[in-house]
């Protein structure tokens, strides 16, 4: 791909057995059985954020990833590393799982707890997210207007992204919601807990995406406030790079390896249509009750309202970038050319008869579980225990999971192979700056240093107490720095 990309995936945890004590603790436990001896990585011993991540909140892995613990407390977070291939992400998502997975194991929580990769708490009301990070050019510059035509695309990218879940949210705002509207003139400064009040909402039955009702705004500043389906970081993955981010709020979890590839590849396709100022100008009335109201549609005809007053569904609108994405960017790799061609294959299904493809997305592969299920008890869509099959689903415990027995029978198509998998947990991507963070990670704990600073885009290290830091920086993501890292490792002596 022509940018580099990664996926941040905060984990729903189930603590079965009562006396290991609450999620927080469990999450606590976990992420120091991670960095246990320095076995996955490394922890930061410094603040990298006062609120967000004090100090032991987490810290880099030998991968390049980071896994750390939200500021909530209660959700255990894993970002990949810096990747350029569609099937390295994927790769990278799924180690990230795995590791979560053996900590488990090696705490013998395995029968006690279980993490999941879902993005709703359906009886709390709870949303936690599954955000995207691409990278934009740093000669182009990008303003919320200029980003104004991806939007139409996010909006719609849930008929093949969306991971599904049985009912839904309604957000119900507070007199504290009110108040803080009128005096502030944005409610972005107040939780969203606060500010509205999050009931069940007993007319959906089943919806595409799990994040759609909790999406209030196009464009935030917020990530833990009112939640936007974008949320621009201009000052990228830290101080030094040279390169911003475009940070997706509005994604969520996905189990399937395909349709993590296919969301992934599609989106910095149009980011590349965006940045030659080639992608369609689509405008849609009004972005947010399209985006609840293609989510809910259970006829499956997706029809949206544009700025002028005309309708259309989500596959044409998804086509109109498809197509201008083939007259501009086809032919030129060959990841490029399977995104073009899946891309179009799963639009026409979608089209056709969207229950062809449960091998291949996972709000048909979880819909069609889920009307076995009903259809096999004589239930409805309120028995509650779809509710507990939703969440298996996503459970991320291969011998557990429900979606992993589709795997295992041969019902899903996979993109990249449990030894791709494995090779993620231990190193990095060769072909972005996350292979130098990796090496050093690891020589770091090799040689017992503690007196290090890791960041996205730098490392620093103090000799001793009263020695001047050095500093490796690394503000191009797309450089591996393998040549310097030699140099940096030599200074070390």
């Amino acid at each position: 791909m022509n940018r580099v990309f990664g996926i941040e995936t905060e984990f729903g945890c189930l603590v079965k057995s009562p006396s290991l004590g609450p999620p927080e603790r469990v999450v606590e436990l976990v992420k120091e059985s991670v960095f246990k001896d320095n076995k996955w990585g490394l922890l930061d011993w410094h603040v990298r954020d006062p609120f967000f991540e004090p100090a032991r909140s987490g810290g880099f892995l030998i991968n390049g990833g980071r896994l750390y613990i939200d500021a909530v407390g209660s959700h255990e977070e894993y970002a990949t590393p810096e990747c350029r291939s569609i099937f390295d992400i994927v790769a990278y998502d799924k180690a990230g799982q795995r590791i979560i997975c053996q900590a488990l194991n090696e705490l013998g929580f395995q029968d006690k707890v279980s993490f999941h990769n879902n993005n709703i708490d359906h009886f709390g009301g709870h949303t936690f997210g599954c955000h995207e990070n691409y990278s934009l050019s740093p000669d182009k510059y990008f303003s919320r207007k200029a980003l104004q035509p991806l939007v139409a695309f996010l909006v719609t990218r849930q008929i093949f992204a969306g991971a599904g879940r049985v009912g839904g949210h309604k957000l119900i705002p507070t007199r504290h919601s009110r108040r803080s509207s009128t005096l502030l003139g944005d409610v972005d400064y107040v939780f969203v807990d606060s500010a509205y009040e999050v009931k069940p909402d007993p007319d959906v039955k089943f919806q595409l995406s799990q994040r759609a009702d909790h999406i209030l705004h196009v464009v935030s500043g917020r990530v833990r406030f009112n939640r936007g389906l974008i949320n621009p970081k201009w000052d990228s993955y830290h101080d030094f790079s040279r390169y911003t981010r475009l940070h997706l709020l509005f994604g969520e979890s996905n189990v399937s390896e395909y349709a993590t590839a296919l969301k992934i590849g599609t989106t910095a396709l149009v980011l590349d249509l965006l940045e030659m100022r080639c992608i369609p100008e689509i405008e849609l009335a009004h972005p947010i009750k399209s985006l609840k109201e293609i989510s809910r549609d259970m006829t499956w005809r997706w029809i949206t309202t544009l700025r002028d007053g005309k309708t259309i569904s989500a596959i044409d609108i998804q086509r109109c970038y498809l197509q201008a994405a083939q007259r501009h960017l086809a032919g030129r790799d060959e990841e490029t050319d399977w995104v073009l061609r899946e891309w179009e294959y799963v639009l026409d299904k979608l089209e056709a008869d969207p229950l062809e493809l449960s091998d291949r997305l996972d709000w048909v592969a979880k819909f069609k579980m889920l009307q076995l299920f009903m259809d096999a008890e004589g239930v409805g869509w309120d028995d509650e225990a779809l509710i507990s099959i939703d969440l298996e689903y996503h459970n991320i415990n291969p011998e557990e999971s429900l979606f992993y027995v589709l795997q295992r029978s041969g019902k899903t198509v996979r993109v990249v192979t449990d030894e791709q998998i494995e090779h993620a947990m231990v190193n990095p991507p060769r072909n972005t700056r996350a292979y130098a963070r990796g090496l050093i990670v690891k020589e770091f704990i090799k040689r017992g240093i503690t007196n290090y600073i890791i960041e996205w885009d730098c490392i620093s290290l103090a000799c001793n107490l009263f020695s001047d830091r050095k500093w490796f920086i690394m503000d191009d993501p797309f450089e591996t720095y393998e040549r310097h890292v030699d140099w940096f490792i030599k200074k070390l002596r």
